[in-house]
């Protein structure tokens, strides 16, 4: 659709105005006083959503041909002990020594060496870039705030800040507080002490039945529901790999400090694909569909030297040069890209940064976020990771499940493998009721963990290791286990799958499409417009009759029994209001087109069809209106070319 978007600043209080008052989404408990992180959707909110995920379901699940699941959100505290997620799944928060305020430490390092650049650049008498000013809580700053404008930075700690602020997703606790300390960060409302980061774990935890016994969490993630029924969902694929599983639903996460709306909150939507794929052969049937298309990088090197700028290359030269790692992983950005584009995200506004080497997870081969400019700054959307074989392999380990993938081989092939051999009679005597505990711990070990257990033995005589649940640690000699590579000839393959996992967090890609695609009339700077894209659209028609004329109604009834028999969503404004005021709050919601119904339509039932973006209008019978209606929003025909059988209409009046 055209557009004839103004150079009128953006203001994030304007786009706030209007999505509280068009009902977008809200605070939940509002009139209780609110929770932190939590907010309700209100009518044209749920529409863009299921919009948005109508369209997820379209463009991965079915042209990916995947597997959908929905697995339940409650979570027994066993499964995610063994995913990590007990242990690690954490933020650093710090705390006022005095009023007792929490903050989330990486993100106020950010924001008080953000407000310091910035009163360094006030200071210099450099404008400050669109989008900098300060959102609503660190305006609740404002003593702070002032002190810091006041102060010229050298251009020494200029640059240090700048290189902090380009590491800043890579920092431990303790690194946090050595920052805190050196750049003496304190609160920043009372300039109060902090105390140095701890961990705060994330999951909300619950108990499952009525005696409180059975310990749980609210999952904070959907992935390892799809993991643990990998054996199911490979015999639904007829053993055949590569496939994938997807899943859609609610998320939780107890954050620390939740701000910025949607951006962070405390319960989320979540759409996560786990595609598995075989460890010796990463490359992607359908590779060379995309290896041509050009997306903006940001390596860990470059992060890592303190710089932010982006390098633009195909997905072919990125994965040939080794700087994203296999062409599956390549594969699934170009499919993330085309996906967030196709739903209104501003492609000048979009990244890809590859997580840091102190970021990464030990286990991951490889890992790209998705980030979407916003005037909150650069916001992670989409996760996309190589999780190698890390979560099959934990949980085929905990639970003596074997989740992985048995294939015949051509030929016999003679392998080498670390084998263990318990003295199981001794296993009795010695360790009673946890014998077989210990007997399956072994057993579970993959090969490089048994090639260290086996060099432990023959370097000590003895292997040490802890169970969680035995107390003790466990210590073994060569008169209990003996762990040696042997030789053997196999016919079948077997092998657990790496996983390559792209994972969106929809509220974030819903509020960056907001502010990627709201404006001003020119004329107008108060008629704003939300240019979502017909196809994600919470309504795609608005029908105003002319003035409330009896005349008119019978037309109006026959217009909307049309429109609901072509499935066309739609809503009729017969208020009294001026055409121009029912069309401007109509543009406020998103609505991409208009039929005005005139006397002229009572004659001949021809109509007028208005472009929300540049008011332009086409004249035509009701069925050529609604075909280039169905053209354009859904099967991605451009204005001019979806209404050429149409009469160009010189407007009336929008006053």
């Amino acid at each position: 659709m055209s557009t004839s978007r103004t150079p009128i600043p953006f203001s994030r209080e304007s786009l706030e105005q209007v999505l509280k008052r068009r009902f977008f989404f809200a605070p939940a408990f509002e009139i209780y006083g609110g929770v932190s992180g939590l907010y309700d959707y209100g009518p044209p909110g749920c529409a863009l959503q299921a919009n948005i995920m109508d369209t997820w379901r379209k463009h991965f699940i079915l042209e990916e041909d995947m597997l959908e699941v929905d697995c339940t959100m409650l979570t027994p505290h066993e499964v995610l002990k063994t995913s990590g997620h007990v242990d690690k799944f954490a933020d650093w928060m710090c705390r006022d020594l005095k009023t007792g305020e929490i903050f989330r430490a990486d993100h106020l390092v950010e924001e008080v060496l953000e407000a310091r650049l910035k009163g360094d650049k006030a200071a210099r008498g450099v404008a400050i870039n669109e989008g900098e000013e300060e959102d609503a809580d660190k305006k609740k700053r404002k003593k702070k705030v002032k002190e810091i404008k006041s102060i010229k930075l050298d251009d020494e700690v200029v640059k240090e800040y700048e290189n902090v602020l380009a590491q800043i997703d890579g920092y431990s606790g303790s690194q946090l507080g050595e920052l805190m300390t050196k750049y003496k960060i304190n609160n920043p409302a009372t300039d109060g002490p902090l105390e140095l980061p701890i961990e705060f774990n994330l999951m909300f935890e619950t108990a499952i039945g009525p005696s409180g016994q059975l310990k749980g969490f609210l999952r904070p993630e959907t992935a390892q529901g799809q993991f643990l029924n990998f054996s199911k969902l490979l015999d639904c694929n007829n053993e055949k790999m590569p496939f994938a599983s997807a899943s859609i639903g609610k998320s939780f996460r107890n954050e620390i400090s939740p701000r910025a709306g949607l951006l962070r909150v405390r319960e989320f939507l979540m759409a996560e694909i786990e595609h598995y794929v075989d460890p010796d052969n990463k490359s992607h049937s359908r590779f060379d569909e995309i290896k041509d298309l050009k997306l903006k990088f940001l390596p860990k090197g470059v992060q890592e030297s303190g710089s932010n700028e982006l390098t633009e290359k195909s997905l072919g030269e990125a994965v040939s040069s080794g700087m994203v790692d296999n062409e599956t992983l390549g594969y699934f950005l170009a499919r993330i890209y085309s996906f967030l584009i196709k739903i209104g995200v501003d492609p000048s506004r979009l990244r890809f940064r590859q997580h840091m080497s102190n970021e990464m997870a030990h286990y991951a081969a490889d890992c790209w976020d998705a980030e979407l400019h916003t005037s909150y700054g650069w916001i992670e959307c989409v996760g996309c990771a190589d999780r190698s074989a890390y979560d099959l392999s934990v949980h085929s380990a905990r639970t003596n499940e074997k989740l992985v993938v048995r294939q015949p081989l051509p030929e016999p092939v003679l392998v080498e493998k670390y084998e263990v051999n318990i003295a199981k009679k001794k296993f009795g005597p010695k360790f009673r009721k946890d014998a077989g505990t210990v007997e399956n711990w072994l057993l579970a070990r993959t090969q490089c963990e048994l090639e260290d257990l086996c060099k432990e033995l023959n370097e000590n005589n003895k292997i040490v290791f802890k169970i969680d649940s035995i107390p003790n640690s466990i210590e073994l000699d060569t008169e209990f286990v003996k762990i040696e590579k042997v030789k053997r000839t196999e016919h079948i393959r077997e092998f657990t799958p790496n996983v390559i996992e792209p994972s969106f967090g929809i509220g974030r890609i819903l509020y960056s499409i907001f502010e990627h695609q709201f404006w001003a009339r020119p004329e107008d700077k108060d008629r704003t417009v939300l240019s979502l894209p017909p196809l994600v659209a919470p309504t795609k028609v608005l029908l105003v009759p002319l003035s409330s004329n009896a005349e008119l109604q019978p037309i109006v009834k026959k217009i909307s029994a049309f429109l609901r028999k072509e499935q066309v969503p739609f809503k009729v404004d017969d208020s009294s209001a001026s055409i121009g005021k029912r069309y401007a709050r109509n543009d406020e919601l998103g609505t991409p087109f208009g039929i005005t119904i005139d006397f002229d339509s009572v004659k001949d039932e021809s109509v007028t069809l208005r472009d929300r973006d540049s008011t332009k209008q086409v004249r035509g019978s009701l069925e050529d209106i609604v075909e280039a209606i169905k053209d354009i929003a859904y099967n991605n025909v451009s204005w001019t070319d979806g209404t050429s059988k149409l009469t160009p209409f010189d407007s009336q009046s929008e006053a």
